[in-house]
């Protein structure tokens, strides 16, 4: 592989990383010779993360943390870089949906449950900005760093039923490329900001919307596909390569880009 490419020695922090996107990061950036610092929600989940990222690659650890709470966050960064004497990469993926956020077709608006819709916000949104408001500090001090954010295609179109989502990674879009420029023109080029916007995946979280019991389509399935050019969902781990390049050297001179990972579905009316 290209040296510019290349992620090996990198710090990288991944928060959500006992999930199944976050994992899959997690795990792509440990073969790739990243030393992984592994964000989980729960301490149990400590010890099997911690274990499966060293038998992969690196010197990997792992730390029970809720990125809501900030004063856990600052601890964890400041062991980080008592650890290894750096932090080279921030990899936001803790996030997801709430169900009371949305909006069925046969609801209203106001059937909405707000506090979800807060949840969903908190969650998605300032569960992004949290790491980055402590880890651009240390990005700031040591003078670089890069951060990756995760958006989704609710922030590219008004999808329905997921009112709340997609609010918040639309939120995650534009303080995205907010905090890029921040960044570069206060504290130089070597800090940057970007984030993926993936297409369609089935996971734990979507799967009763995508698939029916038997493991055919749902009507909902069916128009993803019928916008989507490639005509398939996603592989989780074809997420991996975007995220390395744009974690790796070889992106030095892009910033504030929300990039799809999506088979098409951004870039096609349906027509």
């Amino acid at each position: 592989m290209n040296e510019m490419y290349s992620i090996k020695g990198k710090v990288a922090v991944i928060t959500g990383a006992a999930g199944v996107l976050g994992g899959s990061l997690a795990r792509h950036f440990a073969s790739q010779g990243a030393d992984v610092v592994a964000l989980v929600h729960r301490p149990e989940q400590v010890g099997p993360v911690e274990e499966e990222l060293k038998s992969i690659g690196g010197n990997p650890c792992a730390f029970a943390c809720n990125v809501m709470e900030v004063g856990t966050v600052k601890e964890i960064a400041a062991e980080v870089v008592g650890k290894y004497g750096k932090v080279d990469v921030l990899i936001n993926v803790a996030g997801g949906n709430v169900a009371g956020a949305n909006v069925m077709p046969d609801q209203n608006f106001w059937d909405m449950k707000l506090e979800d819709w807060d949840k969903v916000l908190d969650l998605n949104l300032n569960g992004t900005v949290y790491p980055c408001h402590v880890f651009t500090e240390v990005f700031a001090k040591q003078g670089f760093g890069a951060i990756l954010n995760i958006s989704s295609m609710a922030a590219y179109d008004a999808l329905s039923r997921v009112a709340g989502y997609g609010a918040a990674k639309e939120g995650v879009s534009n303080f995205t490329r907010w905090l890029a420029s921040e960044m570069a023109i206060k504290y130089g080029e070597k800090i940057r900001v970007n984030a993926l916007a993936p297409g369609f995946f089935i996971g734990k979280q979507n799967r009763a919307a995508l698939l029916n019991p038997d493991g055919s389509l749902t009507e909902r399935s069916q128009k993803v596909l019928a916008k989507t050019p490639m005509r398939r969902f996603g592989d989780i781990t074809e997420l991996n390569g975007a995220a390395q390049f744009l974690c790796s050297d070889a992106a030095s001179f892009i910033t504030g880009v929300v990039l799809p990972v999506d088979g098409g579905f951004s870039s096609f009316s349906g027509v």
